[in-house]
C-alpha cells in the first residue's frame, strides 16, 4: 500500500537573537518600527508537510509519495530527498518561483518573529492526484488554497480514502468550506487549537464530527492525544522523552505515523502510540528531518515506553 501526502515543502531558515526583542522594540514608536537583530546562529533546514510526513513515513518503512510544487531552487532539498530514499516523482517545479521559505528569529525568551513566503505553494493547484498510480490513502496537509481544495476533491472522486489536516492553512478556510473537507475525507486530524477552531467555525465538536468521518485526532502536547470515533475515545498517552529540543515537525511526525498505522489496518490503540512515538523521536532533535533510526531501534523503544509489541 502506498500513501500520496499532497503538501508544502518548504526551507526553513532559523535564526537566534541573543537578547530579547522587548529590549529593542519600543511599543510608543512601532507605527516607525526601523529595527536591525545580530543574528550570530543561523540554520537552514529542509521543511513543510508533505516533505516532513513523508521522511518520516519512510523512517518507518512505510511508502509515501509526496505531491508538490516547488521553485527553481529546490535542487538541494532534491538531493537531500534521494539520499534519503523519498520518491520526487510528484514534485512540479515552478518557473520563475522560489520554494516556499520560513524566515524564522528567536529570541532568548523564545518570541518568534517570522516571514513567510509562499512561493511556488500557490500553485498546488497545478498538480492532479489523477497522475499518481497505484496510491490507496492519502493525505491532505496545509499548502495553496485552492490546491488543498482540488486535491480533496479529486481524493473523494476517485474513492481514494484519506487525512485531511489543514494544521498552519486553517485560517483560509471559513466554516462551509471546512464541513465540505469533512464530508470528502475519512479522518480529520488537528492539534488542540485547531480542533477548537474547527468546532468554533463549523459548530461541531469533534465527537459530533465523527458522524461524517471515520475517526477525529487531536494532538493535545505533552498531554497526549485523543482519538475519537463513533465508537468510543481512545486516550493515547505521550512517549517518554530523552531531552525536549525542539517541536517543530512534530505533528508532522506524529501524522507519519497515523498513515503508517493505517495503511497496515492497525487499531488506533497501536496506531496513535506508533504516531505518539514519532512525535517523541523528533522533539528529541533540532530541525524537522534531522532525527533518524532503524526499525529495530523503533521496536525497542515502543516495548519500553508502552509496555507491549507491535507486528
Amino acid at each position: 500500500m502506498s500513501a500520496l501526502i499532497c503538501g508544502s515543502f518548504a526551507y526553513d531558515t532559523i535564526m537566534v537573537f541573543h537578547d530579547q526583542f522587548k529590549n529593542h522594540i519600543l511599543p510608543e514608536q512601532v507605527h516607525i518600527l526601523n529595527v536591525a537583530f545580530l543574528v550570530p546562529e543561523l540554520r537552514r533546514e529542509f521543511g513543510g508537510c508533505a516533505g516532513n510526513i513523508a521522511y518520516n513515513l519512510k523512517l518507518l518503512g512505510g511508502e509515501g509519495k509526496p505531491m508538490g510544487t516547488v521553485g527553481t531552487d529546490f535542487e538541494p532539498y532534491a538531493r537531500w530527498m534521494d539520499e534519503c530514499g523519498v520518491s520526487r516523482d510528484h514534485l512540479r517545479v515552478i518557473d520563475g518561483e522560489y520554494t516556499a521559505q520560513a524566515y524564522i528569529t528567536t529570541d532568548q525568551d523564545d518570541n518568534q518573529i517570522t516571514a513567510f513566503h509562499p512561493g511556488a505553494m500557490n500553485h498546488a493547484h497545478l498538480n492532479s492526484i489523477h497522475e499518481a498510480s497505484g496510491c490507496t490513502l492519502g493525505l491532505v496537509s496545509p499548502d495553496g488554497r485552492q490546491g488543498m481544495i482540488e486535491h480533496a476533491r479529486q481524493f473523494a472522486e476517485a474513492g481514494i480514502p484519506f487525512i485531511f489536516d489543514p494544521g498552519q492553512g486553517m485560517p483560509m478556510f471559513d466554516g462551509e468550506d471546512l464541513l465540505r473537507f469533512a464530508e470528502q475525507a475519512s479522518w480529520l486530524a488537528f492539534n488542540d487549537y485547531e480542533a477548537k477552531l474547527m468546532e468554533e467555525r463549523t459548530g461541531r465538536s469533534p465527537q459530533a464530527l465523527t458522524e461524517m468521518v471515520q475517526g477525529v485526532i487531536v494532538t493535545r502536547g505533552g498531554d497526549g492525544s485523543v482519538i475519537y470515533t463513533a465508537q468510543r475515545e481512545y486516550r493515547i498517552p505521550v512517549a517518554p522523552t530523552i531531552s525536549l529540543v525542539d517541536p517543530t515537525g512534530c505533528g508532522d511526525a506524529y501524522r507519519a505515523g497515523l498513515l503508517y498505522g493505517l495503511m497496515h489496518g492497525m487499531d488506533w490503540e497501536v496506531t496513535g502510540r506508533i504516531a505518539a512515538l514519532m512525535g517523541a523521536i523528533k522533539i528529541e532533535q533540532a530541525g524537522t528531518q534531522n532525527h533518524r533510526f532503524d526499525l529495530d531501534e523503533f521496536h525497542a523503544r515502543f516495548r519500553r515506553s508502552f509496555g507491549f509489541t507491535f507486528a
